[in-house]
């Protein structure tokens, strides 16, 4: 269940420490880049979550 909190440190909690430009990541900003791991991390949280919740028998 721990694991819903990354999404939401990752989306909301850390934007303001990287509300920047610089350095380029890939060719994006900063912080574009840093929105593109955040959508790719979010799933992966979920899917954490289900698993563990699975193996608990919650499911």
């Amino acid at each position: 269940m721990l694991w819903l909190l990354v999404p939401f440190v990752l989306y909301g909690a850390a934007l303001p420490l990287v509300n920047r430009v610089e350095p380029r990541v890939l060719g994006l900003p900063f912080f574009f880049a840093w929105l593109a791991f955040a959508t790719v991390a979010t799933p992966v949280a979920v899917w954490m979550t289900w698993r563990a919740d699975r193996r608990d028998g919650r499911a």
